[in-house]
């Protein structure tokens, strides 16, 4: 649809790179000369902007309308149309088709951690036993060392599996500040979030259709495929573990990894809990 934003976009590109004439360039265009010469006069409205921001991180389910009453009732002057532009231009729109029970939630942007345990990823995999029956692997990462904390397999994991492997890992290692994962009904399941909750643990759920949210455990999950499954032949449960978790332990203590400098997980986390103890 031609717009009058295009058409000065058009007439302003005849101008600048063809030296047309701005009679001659906007008569061509079909826009006056007084509209292709208006600059606007609106305010940035960076203050409402930040705020609208602010509401829609405390509101994770409130549209425009319900933002707008915040916004008016603490003296911005504002209109729900002026409110509906900022809201999409700032990204806020939420999606309107979701599956059922998916816990769809605005999620701030995370930040890069900067010690071990301060965010794990987690994921699953799915692969065939010889006879072609399938099997899932629970895979879960720290961001920060990359190291694979659990590589558990098996042919059904449902969420009060999950936490049942996450509090063993409790047991030796402690629980993390941030747990991410996708929607999937095991890690929005009841069991999952209530667990979640009385630990302290805060679940970060990527957007639906967007794995690359979830970046660290997607990385680990292709080169788990690339070096592992698909390099292996399982003939039962029992043998996909020990291969699965022989892996894991290859990975961790003697596989390079590129984005740590060539150092293992295991080296890179064991120099940053010295460096850390050092700086104490």
């Amino acid at each position: 649809m031609v717009t009058p934003a295009s058409k000065r976009r058009a007439a302003s590109v005849m101008i600048e790179e063809f030296r047309k004439s701005q009679t001659r360039s906007c008569t061509l265009v079909g826009l006056g000369r007084s509209t292709w010469r208006y600059k606007s006069r609106r305010p940035a409205d960076e203050e409402i902007r930040a705020k609208l921001r602010e509401l829609a991180q405390k509101r994770t389910r409130f549209g425009y309308r319900r933002l707008a009453i915040f916004l008016r009732r603490e003296g911005h002057v504002v209109n729900h149309k002026k409110v509906f532009r900022l809201y999409r231009s700032e990204g806020l729109t939420l999606p309107r088709k979701r599956r059922k029970k998916a816990l769809c939630m605005r999620q701030a942007p995370l930040s890069q951690p900067t010690r071990c345990n301060e965010r794990w990823s987690m994921d699953f995999v799915a692969d065939r036993f010889k006879e072609g029956r399938r099997f899932r692997v629970f895979t879960l990462v720290d961001d920060f060392s990359r190291e694979c904390l659990a590589s558990f397999a098996d042919t059904s994991i449902s969420g009060v599996r999950v936490v049942r492997l996450l509090e063993e890992l409790a047991a030796t290692r402690g629980l993390p500040q941030t747990l991410v994962s996708d929607n999937g009904p095991e890690f929005t399941s009841r069991a999952m979030l209530t667990w979640a909750q009385h630990r302290g643990v805060r679940p970060h759920l990527i957007d639906p259709g967007k794995p690359t949210q979830n970046a660290f455990i997607e990385s680990f999950n292709g080169s788990f495929r690339d070096e592992c499954l698909n390099t292996s032949w399982f003939m039962s449960l029992e043998d996909a573990r020990r291969i699965v978790e022989e892996w894991r332990l290859d990975y961790n203590e003697v596989r390079p990894h590129s984005s740590l400098g060539g150092k293992t997980p295991a080296e890179y986390a064991a120099a940053a809990s010295a460096a850390e103890e050092t700086a104490a």
